[in-house]
């Protein structure tokens, strides 16, 4: 199940103030094992003191643990998030290279761009405020320069150029108009 990103990122604020409300569960059950020291009168550890002073202390070292923890999912997802943002780019580079060497117009290369995005024709026209029959003259443009038959061999040629399975030139020879 997928979070949704308003979820997401308030996550590290919840677990931030969860934290909080152990720390202050710590200082009071400080305070208590203080009074109940006090109040013993041999100043002896009885059993119930030493477990109160047992779990406030695992509790101070689980708040330790828990904050190290969010401090490295913290700057992981960051580290991911600048990866992603690289990636996403070099995506876009190899895409755009494949339209510049197809030497697609600037309209053909705005179709292509909805159409591997999934968009279907109608929805392309209507995006681009033009008809369907423009847009199909572009797909046709498109298909006829990139030497693709369909949608599914164009981003069959794209997503090998992303893959690396085939160099940039070996993937555009073998989809040449012939």
């Amino acid at each position: 199940m997928a979070m949704s990103f308003e979820t997401n990122t308030r996550l590290p604020a919840g677990l931030f103030a969860l934290m909080a409300l152990q720390f202050v569960c710590v200082v009071f059950f400080l305070g208590d094992v203080a009074a109940d020291y006090r109040a013993s009168a041999a100043h002896s550890f009885e059993l119930h003191l030493s477990v109160e002073i047992v779990a406030t202390f695992s509790l101070l070292a689980a708040i330790v643990v828990e904050g190290k923890i969010l401090l490295g999912l913290v700057r992981r997802k960051a580290h991911l998030e600048g990866r992603l943002r690289v990636a996403s780019a070099a995506v876009y580079d190899v895409i755009e290279a494949h339209f510049q060497h197809w030497k697609l117009s600037p309209a053909e290369t705005d179709v292509a761009t909805f159409l591997v995005k999934g968009l279907e024709i109608a929805q392309i026209a209507e995006l681009r405020g033009s008809a369907e029959g423009t847009v199909k003259a572009h797909l046709n443009a498109i298909y006829r320069k990139s030497g693709t038959h369909s949608r599914g061999e164009l981003l069959s040629v794209l997503i090998d150029g992303l893959l690396g399975g085939t160099t940039f030139d070996e993937a555009l020879d073998g989809h040449q108009p012939a």
